[in-house]
């Protein structure tokens, strides 16, 4: 049973999260051969303010 973890910063729509679910699933099962039912698939959604690089925040970032 795959497990794919992908997290990313919040703010993308409901639709985009939907799209990238079915995508990823496409890709491990295409590439694996998994069978879909088995894939899992989960999304994390993070603050801007939560995520740094650098010591930097993505929400500092943006404000550049």
């Amino acid at each position: 049973m795959p497990l794919i973890e992908v997290t990313l910063v919040e703010g993308r729509s409901p639709q985009q999260l939907r799209a990238l679910i079915t995508s990823v699933t496409d890709a491990v099962e295409t590439s694996v051969g998994a069978p879909r039912d088995s894939i899992r698939v989960i999304v994390r959604e993070v603050p801007p303010t939560h995520w740094a690089a650098g010591d930097v925040t993505i929400e500092e970032r943006r404000g550049q």
